[in-house]
């Protein structure tokens, strides 16, 4: 400290160096472009690092429940994602087998004034494009593609993500946003590969003048079946309907984005209702996933290290929240590095400890929905039928409040109390 300079200074002087130094983000995902909007918002540089040679994201459709709607308000971004979303009116489960109404999910006032938000569809890539025109326009936001971060150092002041190149990016804090496969989690955790859950996706975009005319509901529609179901809801403005549909075939091996004949989905779901085998003859271009997932971990974190969205947690599509979960991470992650400046060993705790309970319960649940609700047979979904079609609105949303309401969410909470650093 020069001479004469107040002491008091000394902890604004360390907290200025701190948000100087990069946070760099590996992964540029929804999950690694929310933490760098984020991040942002409270004066620190960020550079993130996407392995691809341009940034995208593959699939086709997603939900959003409310709770991503309280991550896209506080990250400033809620005009753009709510112009590109579709509002569904209901979530609707049928049965597969015989083709009868089980039950439905209003979404409409009653459902949106309870949550503070609405529940939406959108495509992947349009949400997407929302974060990555987010980070573009944003000076302290470096964008950087064709960067594999396959592994890191520290040494108690700074972290260096070492790319595949050889060469290594400084910051004062790295981020594994990158996803199932995370290079960032092998050190961190090392536990190996993910679990094979023997599910098998199939994924398929329909184009709506194609769809059957009795089939176009304004819904997240569930056909659910003995071992399979299928999921379909518009998207982009109603130009096309999203297709998954899904069979749990005891696959071993995991599988990402195979081509696949007509054919081999159609002999997948043979016994079902006619009306489902319907929607499935009306797909194209289909394409093969094998679901993996990992059982909940203590630990996303290692001194300047933190994990974030399937890097640290990932889920089966069952509950439709992994993408929320990914926001949520990035605007809790936001949170405590802001908290703590000076200290981001003791910012990443504070960030996991946050979050770790939340989702252990995402990714639990969404396993227990699958076999439950998705997939059940016999006895088995008689039960289920009888007891979701019993449930009242009110004991729909009651069971929900868990997951979608405000005072569970970081991101409500910020959005309404937090003003921008």
């Amino acid at each position: 400290m020069s001479r004469g300079q107040p002491q008091y200074l000394e902890p604004v002087k360390e907290e200025m160096m701190q948000k100087a130094k990069s946070i760099i983000i590996a992964g540029g995902g929804i999950g690694g472009l929310s933490a760098a909007v984020g991040l942002s918002k409270h004066g620190f540089k960020v550079t993130v690092l996407e392995r691809a040679p341009v940034l995208g994201e593959i699939g086709a459709g997603l939900q959003l429940g409310p709770n991503a709607f309280h991550a896209f308000d506080y990250l400033g971004i809620g005009d753009d994602a709510r112009r590109m979303a579709v509002y569904v009116d209901k979530l609707r489960l049928i049965d597969a087998t015989t083709a009868e109404d089980v039950a439905e999910i209003d979404l409409g006032e009653a459902f949106r004034k309870r949550f503070r938000n609405p529940y939406a569809v959108a495509h992947r890539g349009d949400l997407h494009g929302v974060y990555v025109r987010a980070c573009r326009s944003n000076p302290s936001i470096d964008l950087r593609t064709g960067c594999n971060v396959i592994g890191y150092e520290q040494d108690g002041s700074s972290v260096r993500a070492i790319l595949e190149t050889g060469e290594s990016v400084e910051g004062a804090i790295l981020i594994g946003a990158d996803g199932l496969w995370s290079n960032i989690r092998n050190k961190v955790v090392g536990d190996g590969a993910p679990r094979v859950t023997g599910h098998t996706t199939y994924r398929s975009v329909i184009p709506t003048d194609q769809m059957p005319e009795d089939l176009r509901w304004n819904a997240a529609t569930l056909w659910a079946g003995p071992k399979c179901h299928i999921v379909h809801y518009p998207l982009s403005g109603w130009k096309t309907f999203n297709l998954v549909v899904t069979c749990h075939n005891d696959a071993s091996a995991p599988v990402s984005g195979l081509p696949v004949a007509d054919r081999e989905v159609l002999e997948a779901f043979s016994h079902v209702h006619p009306r489902a085998q319907s929607i499935i003859r009306h797909g194209q271009n289909w394409k093969l996933w094998v679901l993996c997932d990992r059982d909940p971990v203590d630990t996303w974190i290692d001194g300047r290290v933190a994990l974030l969205g399937d890097a640290a947690h990932p889920t089966l599509q069952y509950l439709a929240q992994g993408a929320c979960m990914a926001m949520e991470d990035g605007v809790a992650l936001s949170l405590e590095v802001a908290a703590r400046p000076e200290d981001p060993e003791s910012a990443l705790l504070a960030y996991q400890n946050r979050r770790r309970v939340r989702t252990a319960r995402i990714q639990l649940t969404s396993r227990a929905i699958g076999d439950h609700i998705y997939h059940p047979a016999g006895v088995h979904a008689a039960l289920r039928n009888s007891i979701m079609s019993a449930k009242s609105q009110e004991e729909w949303y009651d069971a929900l409040d868990w997951l979608y309401g405000a005072q569970h969410s970081d991101a409500a909470a910020a959005a309404s109390f937090l003003e921008p650093v």
